[in-house]
C-alpha cells in the first residue's frame, strides 16, 4: 500500500517538478533536464503584454464568477435544503450536478451553438465567458453549502427561532448566513481554484481579447519551452494558494462542528 501511495505521489509531483526546473533552464531540447540556469523567463512572463492582459482577464473572470456564485449559490442551496419533499431535493441536487457530469467539451460546443447566431451574437464576449465559468463552478459551491447545512443542524436552529417569533429574513440573516461563513469561504476558494485553471470551455468560448491565462499559456508551449514552464509555474502557484485556502476554510468548518455541544 505504501509503495502504491509513493508511486502515485511521484506520478503527481514529477511533472510539476520538471516544470519548475524547466522554468529556470536556459534551453531544453531533446533531454530529460534543461541546460543552463536563468531567471529571465519569469521576467519575460511579467513583461509580456499578452500574458499581462490574460492574467488581468483571468482575475476579472474569477472575481465576477465568485460574486455571481454567492448571489445565486446561497439562495439556491438554501431553497434546496428547505424543500419539503425529498423528491424535490433529490431532483434539484441532480440538476445542480449536471455541469459536473457533462464533459466540458460538450458544454463548450453547446455555448458555441447557442450564442453564435445572429440573434445571440455573444460568442467571444467576456460576459459569456463568465457565465460559462459560473455554470462550471456553481455546483461545487452549492455542494459545500448543502453539506454544511446538513451537518450543522440548521433546520433545528431555524425551528427553534421560528417558535420564538423570528421571521424568514431574520432567520436567514441571523442563523443561516453566519453558520455558513466558513463553508462559503471554502467553497469560494474552490471556485477560485477551478476558475483560474479552467481551459476547455475558455478556449472554446473566449474571444481574442478575452483570452484567459490558461489559453495564452497553451500557445506559449509552441514557442520557448522555458517561457511556457515559467508561465505554468505561476498558474500552479495561484491554484495551490486557492486550494490551500479552501482546505483551511473546510478545516475551520470541521472544527466548529466538533466544538458545538
Amino acid at each position: 500500500m505504501g509503495l502504491v501511495t509513493f508511486l502515485y505521489c511521484l506520478y503527481l509531483v514529477a511533472p510539476i517538478l520538471l516544470l519548475v526546473v524547466g522554468s529556470f533552464g536556459t534551453s531544453w531540447t531533446n533531454s530529460l533536464l534543461p541546460s543552463g540556469a536563468t531567471f529571465d523567463w519569469y521576467l519575460e512572463v511579467a513583461s509580456d503584454a499578452s500574458f499581462q492582459r490574460a492574467f488581468m482577464t483571468s482575475l476579472q473572470v474569477v472575481f465576477v464568477t465568485c460574486v455571481i456564485n454567492v448571489l445565486l449559490g446561497v439562495p439556491f442551496a438554501y431553497a434546496v435544503f428547505s424543500a419539503a419533499r425529498r423528491g424535490v431535493r433529490l431532483a434539484a441536487r441532480i440538476f445542480t450536478l449536471l455541469p459536473v457530469a457533462v464533459p466540458e467539451l460538450v458544454l463548450g460546443f453547446g455555448f458555441i451553438i447557442a450564442f453564435s447566431s445572429s440573434y445571440t451574437p455573444w460568442l467571444g464576449s467576456t460576459w459569456l465567458l463568465i457565465c460559462a465559468h459560473v455554470v462550471l463552478t456553481l455546483p461545487y459551491l452549492v455542494g459545500a453549502l448543502l453539506g454544511d447545512m446538513d451537518r450543522l443542524g440548521i433546520a433545528e436552529m431555524e425551528r427553534v427561532a421560528e417558535t420564538l417569533g423570528a421571521g424568514f429574513w431574520q432567520r436567514f440573516r441571523d442563523i443561516v448566513l453566519p453558520s455558513l461563513r466558513y463553508s462559503l469561504l471554502s467553497g469560494l476558494m474552490m471556485v477560485t481554484a477551478i476558475s483560474i485553471g479552467e481551459f476547455q470551455i475558455s478556449n472554446l468560448v473566449a474571444g481574442f481579447l478575452s483570452r484567459t491565462y490558461p489559453v495564452v499559456l497553451l500557445q506559449a508551449f509552441y514557442g520557448a519551452t522555458g517561457l511556457a514552464c515559467a508561465a505554468t509555474v505561476v498558474l500552479i502557484v495561484l491554484a495551490l494558494l486557492a486550494a490551500s485556502a479552501s482546505a483551511v476554510g473546510a478545516r475551520f468548518s470541521h472544527f466548529r462542528q466538533k466544538a458545538r455541544p
